[in-house]
């Protein structure tokens, strides 16, 4: 008998579940949740109870009963800043995240729910890669403004797993190598990975432009911009984050059409997509200095790097530093059962956050 798992990752809109038996994915399931029925709640964590009834109707529905599981697992929302890996969720984190979050998240939401199916069950209940999962070093963190600093957030969960999958595959220890990952979604996010630690990242918010994020921006344009224009802080933000990359620059997000057009002999098109692939390519090269150019390996994950195209114009530019493998999809739910997986067969501890973190 394998270990049964079941992973939680709720969004905005859906609440994704599945169930594992050790590395086999038994099924999986995306709730939906209308626009109406999200109104009635003023605050995300609002939600818990109805998400709660529809991922217990799931289960049910599909033949298996709760009694059956080893584990929950649960995408880890905005609650505090930790390290990367396994988290057993408790009351001080819960307690954490209530009171006083980064952020407002979907993600918190799959915690609670998690947290009352293993309390229920009697077995324990953990997040992987947290959302504000953040281990850059300190000499990475400086730039040069007092009060700023740089901050290691963003695809942990993706780029971790594309980089232990990698490692696995190689038959490589994960903790004994340098390995640079890039998330390529609708924002673009990059890690390096030295000795089992993310000591540096560059965040969708200053590196390369992506299908929705502006990414990186010359400062002196960007201020003149804010005050042109005499936008709000929200206003600024929504633009730069939803409505800035392919989006401002081509009109949409979506690089399949932004093929099309290419082949269509879209010369402005043509242009834009290569610049992205060039501004990724610089950021990877400029992670790389970290460790003085000793990297093992290059690993480009997310749903763009199913794009042969996109994915062409990168590794030439990059290939001098190390060689380049492709690991495309999100792959979140498989991530989080094979984290949950290593804490049930030892391969990994589980941490307890403490609030003095």
């Amino acid at each position: 008998m394998g270990k049964k798992i079941l992973v939680i990752n709720p969004g905005s809109t859906s609440t994704k579940i599945a169930m594992y038996n050790d590395e086999e994915c038994l099924w999986g399931e995306s709730i939906e949740h209308s626009l109406d029925d999200l109104k009635k709640y003023a605050n995300i964590l609002d939600q818990v109870d109805m998400r709660h009834e529809l991922v217990i109707k799931a289960i049910t529905e599909k033949g298996h009963a709760l009694s059956e599981l080893d584990a929950v697992m649960s995408r880890g929302g905005p609650f505090a800043k930790v390290e990367t890996g396994a988290y057993e969720v408790d009351e001080t984190m819960l307690e954490k995240m209530r009171k006083d979050p980064i952020d407002q998240h979907a993600s918190s939401i799959g915690m609670e729910i998690a947290y009352r199916i293993a309390n229920l069950e009697g077995i324990k209940a953990y997040i992987y890669d947290a959302v504000t999962a953040d281990e850059m070093i300190p000499l990475a963190r400086v730039v040069g403004m007092k009060g700023m600093a740089r901050h290691g957030q963003g695809h942990n969960l993706n780029m971790r797993a594309a980089a232990l999958r990698l490692c696995r595959e190689q038959g490589w220890d994960y903790y004994e190598k340098s390995i640079l990952a890039v998330h390529l979604g609708s924002g673009i996010t990059l890690s390096l990975h030295v000795n089992g630690r993310v000591a540096d990242m560059i965040s969708d918010d200053e590196g390369p432009f992506a299908p929705e994020r502006a990414g990186g921006l010359p400062n002196f344009q960007l201020i003149d911009l804010c005050f042109e224009e005499g936008m709000t802080r929200k206003e600024v933000l929504r633009r730069f984050q939803r409505a800035g990359g392919l989006i401002s620059l081509l009109g949409t997000s979506d690089t399949r059409e932004v093929e099309q057009r290419i082949e269509a002999g879209d010369k402005e098109a043509g242009l834009v997509y290569e610049a992205m692939a060039l501004t990724v390519a610089k950021n990877i090269a400029k992670l790389s200095v970290l460790t003085c150019g000793r990297i093992d390996a290059i690993v480009l994950t997310g749903g763009i790097a199913y794009s042969e195209r996109f994915t062409s114009m990168v590794t030439p530019r990059v290939s001098f530093i190390a060689p380049v493998h492709i690991l495309p999809g999100e792959n979140e739910m498989e991530a989080l059962a094979l984290g949950c997986l290593r804490v049930l067969t030892g391969q990994e501890k589980a941490k307890r956050y403490r609030n003095e973190q």
